[in-house]
């Protein structure tokens, strides 16, 4: 057992699906340091995230998910370049000294899901379904892959941002790299799916879910069904994770 009592979590909502507070909590007793902890803050709304911060003297560091990447940012102090480039946090590292508090955003989603495409043979055009905190990790990564993308929306947003109904078979032929940013089909809404055209899709689809919970997703499913290659965000997950401990280390 090493070092002071520190308190490490994660804030978004609703956090039923999440699998955070096991990976950090187990990872604490594998490394044998029973003073820290990580919990889940279920925050209603970002405005809670000042109080959040101030009644919990002990906690150093947060992850963020949805629906608060986005939203958190006015209430840090700082970001570093690569969160400040994409636009959204999903890390936060807070510092306490001689009784001010510094908070810094950071991205580790972006090199997570880049991480986890290592090594596969990708299509060089991809849809990104959804235009939130996490699409814009997705398209950070994509674009130092030089893969082409575009956004998909509920509603067009303009010549970048499709709407599902504008998703015709040339579309779907064109971009066969499909990533799913949205929480459609995540626990316990596990019945729902984004409302693309499944029946276009082929065996040269390559449909990738962020969503972990459950492991396959309607979403992978369908795409398994008309032979696509199929991967969960389960890989995405641990990496940034490993990421996200590493920034909290900095801060002791």
């Amino acid at each position: 057992m090493t070092g002071e009592k520190t308190e490490y979590g994660l804030i978004g909502f609703p956090l039923d699906h999440s699998w955070s507070a096991n990976w950090f909590n187990e990872k604490f007793i594998r490394e044998g340091d029973l003073n820290k902890s990580y919990h889940l803050f279920q925050l209603q709304d970002i405005s809670e995230f000042p109080g959040l911060i101030a009644s919990h003297p002990e906690l150093r560091g947060l992850n963020v998910t949805i629906p608060y990447k986005e939203k958190v940012i006015p209430f840090l102090d700082e970001l570093d370049s690569t969160a400040g480039s994409i636009g959204a946090v999903n890390t936060i590292l807070i510092e306490r000294a001689g009784g001010k508090i510094h908070t810094r955003g950071f991205n580790t989603d972006a090199p997570g899901f880049l991480q986890s495409l290592s090594g596969l043979d990708l299509p060089g055009q991809a849809l990104i379904l959804g235009t939130g905190g996490a699409s814009k990790a997705v398209a950070w990564a994509l674009t130092r892959l030089n893969i082409r993308f575009a956004c998909v929306s509920r509603q067009k947003r303009g010549k970048d941002i499709l709407s599902y109904q504008e998703l015709t078979p040339d579309i779907i032929s064109r971009y066969p790299f499909i990533v799913n940013t949205t929480p459609a089909g995540m626990y316990p809404e596990v019945d729902t799916c984004p409302s693309i055209p499944y029946h276009l899709l082929t065996g040269n689809h390559f449909l990738y879910d962020l969503v972990y919970n459950p492991g396959e997703t309607l979403f992978i499913k369908q795409g398994k069904s008309m032979n696509a290659m199929t991967m969960n965000g389960l890989q995405m997950l641990f990496n940034q994770a490993e990421l996200s401990w590493k920034i909290f280390l900095s801060n002791g």
